[in-house]
């Protein structure tokens, strides 16, 4: 029967494609087989689930269809007879040190399993908690490298925005000094140019002194003692015959100097008052007025002097 099961088999894995080529495919060894680009997925982190601690729940699942809810037990029920019946398997002295050695195990299953599991869970979930510390940290230290290789490309992209600024800067100094050479030239040139024309200035002033000079050298050398005589002699004539009013003179002279004497006292009084602000100015004011009205005065004075030369 066992034979018949496994030539059965066999045709049946020949006979079915998909899972002979998985089957093959899983021989192969890792070293030589092309590396699959498709995500791997997560393992499970616990187990299906079971019946009676050794059956998968996927066998009933997959008999239900066929035998319905009974059908599952049923069928290892009668598969358990047949293999009796048959004396596939026989009954000796193991089967009862193994049904003994059994019903310890579910004991110390059922006694201790559950204290077992949690101190497996517990180092199962430090391993992990490892792990993902691990795991975390490596992708802390991986998050700090993008962002510093961010900073990196943009302090790159910075440099050359500041050799930028530095080739204008560079730029700029040039053309300061540029700029301050060309007008160190051009007042230079500028100061020769003004010292040629003062030159030549100076050359045609001293040339019109020097005609007029000469020319009246000149004219005073042609004069004659003679000419001279009756040249004054023509002058008194001259003063004699015009009408000269002394008092009218002199009462004009003193209309003038007391408007101009008002004025100069308004003008000073003016800048006494300015004198806090600017006292240079209020000094040189004060000078020009008193000389202004000295000179008035004196004025006044020749006017009254020739009253006494020339006839009434």
């Amino acid at each position: 029967m066992l034979s018949r099961l496994v030539i059965v088999s066999a045709n049946g894995l020949k006979s079915s494609g998909p899972l002979g080529a998985g089957l093959v495919q899983a021989s192969r060894s890792l070293h030589t087989s092309s590396q699959s680009l498709a995500p791997v997925p997560p393992l499970p982190e616990k187990g299906g689930k079971v019946r009676h601690g050794i059956f998968p729940e996927e066998i009933f699942q997959l008999l239900y269809p066929k035998t319905g809810v009974t059908g599952p037990y049923m069928l290892g029920t009668g598969l358990l007879l047949y293999m009796l019946s048959k004396e596939i398997y026989v009954i000796n002295h193991e089967t009862f040190a193994a049904a003994s050695i059994g019903a310890v195990i579910i004991y110390g299953v059922k006694k201790f399993g559950p204290s077992v599991a949690a101190f497996a869970d517990k180092l199962n979930e430090e391993k992990v908690a490892k792990a993902q510390e691990v795991k975390d940290l490596a992708m802390a230290s991986l998050a700090q490298a993008i962002e510093d290789e961010k900073k990196e490309q943009w302090r790159a992209e910075g440099r050359s925005m500041l050799f930028d600024a530095k080739r204008n800067n560079v730029a700029m100094l040039l053309e300061t000094n540029y700029r301050e050479r060309l007008h160190m030239v051009t007042h230079e040139v500028k100061r020769r140019l003004d010292y040629q024309v003062a030159l030549q200035n100076l050359h045609t002033r001293m040339e019109q002194e020097h005609m007029v000079n000469w020319v009246e050298k000149s004219v005073v050398g042609s004069i004659t003692p003679q000419q001279e005589k009756e040249s004054i002699a023509k002058c008194i004539t001259d003063l004699k015959t015009v009408h000269f009013d002394p008092g009218a003179y002199k009462q004009e002279v003193k209309e003038i100097f007391s408007v101009v004497c008002v004025r100069s006292r308004c003008f000073l009084l003016f800048i006494f008052l300015k004198k806090g602000k600017d006292d240079t100015r209020a000094e040189l004011a004060v000078t020009e007025s008193g000389l202004l009205t000295g000179t008035l005065y004196s004025i006044w004075e020749v006017g009254v002097a020739l009253k006494e030369f020339l006839p009434i």
